[in-house]
């Protein structure tokens, strides 16, 4: 359990003097670049920032006040600045960038600041390739919702309040770690959650033997008396450590906490946790896939360790809404049932995928994915192809490109060459509204109905609304 006492006074943060004080971001429209921004918005400082394309989040950011622009121009940014943070996916060269660094401002990596504003705080610090934006937006949440009172930095927005961060009275944050650029490395966790190791950003550490290397160090960063809640069976879990440790799990018995008596009703679960010294009975989750089961394990474990009451954390988890983009039902209804996740990995791609095949089993599924990165394509293309095959018929967007420049021979169509299935090609987005206007509503099953899924971490999300709109009459 925490020591309350190592809960104590707000952290605080501060940037220049008087009334003029400014921040700028370089690549503000990434989910946890606007959290910063949305923190230093909230602090009273002039906010402004570039990014390459205008997006959902950045259209939200400039109706709060927040002046974004998308051209890489010196001469649209503010001069009068007290300090630039960056993105580690913007390039070295990026004229912005290069501008500030030479001409004297201090420049510093969204993970420094990050760094800064916690340094003084109790840390609930949420990292792995897969599961993270969505168990610490449910620790989030459970903190916020019970009254336990937290501040959070999140990696996607909590549909239950509409943003990916808010502050708290509390000395609590709850923070998404990234693994990306060994960002997590820079935080000081005393409650460090790991979900798992998967060989990902192998443009960064090489191999994945070299990635797994990094998570060990960032357990290595919980302070003293911390805790660890790491998944059972993770291949190099026993090197994790800290002063107190549990392992998670969906239903293994092995594991300190997992799930038993699980019950599936209508796209909703309910489940019995077992923990290490008690049983929290008939939790209900109102948020589709089982993987999302063993997230809200972890999370309750986190909030069961604070001494929440277990009543409080039971109405918490009812109430929870889930993550925008994270098996999010855009459509649910007999005839049609259409969800949109952030899933860019073939591990988060078959979760996906096989809990929507298991909650509506007879429905047939059709997936549009959007490759992310040119190198995680390249270097995952034969699991991209294997996991797309659970699908019955694939639709595969070309590869979205984010920070990187085209590899030759790397597209989308070497993919679809290692599928098995039938139904499968590559198609534009205009192509994909055409086909769905033309082709998929005429032919939905009319007895059992059907799944539709976008899936990708580009821009894929602009597709969402278009094809809801053509969808919204079935």
């Amino acid at each position: 359990m925490v020591d309350e006492n190592k809960i104590q006074e707000r952290y605080s943060f501060s940037i220049g003097e008087g009334s003029n004080r400014a921040v700028y971001f370089i690549g503000i429209g990434g989910i946890g670049m606007s959290a910063i921004a949305r923190f230093f918005f909230n602090q009273g400082l002039a906010v402004s920032g570039y990014d390459k394309t205008p997006t959902l989040l950045t259209r939200e950011m400039e109706k709060s006040g927040i002046a974004v622009h998308y051209e890489e121009n010196v001469e649209l940014i503010p001069k009068n600045v007290d300090l630039v943070i960056y993105t580690p996916a913007i390039r070295e060269e990026h004229k912005e960038l290069v501008y500030y660094r030479e001409n004297g401002y201090e420049v510093v990596k969204r993970s420094d600041v990050l760094k800064i504003i916690t340094n003084s705080s109790f840390n609930i610090c949420i990292a792995g390739t897969h599961g993270k934006t969505t168990i610490s937006t449910m620790v989030g949440h459970l903190l916020r919702d019970t009254g336990f009172g937290c501040n959070a930095f999140l990696g996607g927005i909590a549909v239950n309040y509409g943003t990916n961060y808010w502050s708290s009275e509390k000395n609590v944050c709850v923070i998404e770690a990234d693994e990306y650029d060994r960002s997590f490395l820079k935080l000081s966790p005393d409650i460090a959650i790991i979900t798992a190791m998967d060989a990902d950003h192998l443009d960064i550490y090489g191999t994945a033997d070299v990635m797994e290397d990094a998570f060990i160090d960032f357990s290595k960063k919980i302070n003293k008396g911390g805790m660890i809640i790491k998944h059972f069976g993770l291949k190099r879990g026993k090197e994790l450590k800290a002063d107190e440790e549990f392992t998670y799990s969906l239903q293994n018995e092995s594991a300190d906490i997992y799930a038993a008596n699980i019950r599936m009703m209508n796209g909703s679960y309910e489940f019995d946790i077992i923990l290490k010294d008690k049983v929290i009975e008939n939790v209900k989750l109102n948020m589709g896939g089982m993987h999302n089961v063993e997230n809200a394990i972890a999370a309750i474990a986190v909030a069961s360790s604070l001494e929440i009451d277990d009543e409080k954390i039971k109405a918490a988890v009812e109430n929870f809404k889930g993550v925008k983009r994270r098996f999010e039902y855009v459509i649910k209804n007999d005839r049609l049932v259409f969800i949109d996740d952030y899933a860019h990995h073939p591990e988060e791609l078959r979760a996906l995928i096989n809990g929507a095949k298991t909650l509506f089993s007879q429905k047939k599924c059709t997936v549009i994915f959007q490759p992310h990165l040119f190198t995680r394509t390249r270097d995952l293309a034969d699991g991209f192809s294997e996991v797309l095959d659970m699908a019955d018929e694939v639709i595969i967007l070309p590869i979205y490109p984010a920070r990187e420049l085209p590899i030759e021979g790397v597209r989308s169509d070497m993919i679809i060459e290692k599928m098995k299935i039938e139904k499968k090609q590559v198609l534009t987005k205009e192509e994909i509204l055409s086909w769905v206007k033309n082709d998929f509503v005429k032919t939905i099953n009319k007895e059992f109905g059907e799944i539709l899924i976008t899936a990708g971490a580009g821009d894929i999300d602009m597709l969402v609304e278009p094809i809801k709109n053509e969808l919204k009459e079935i």
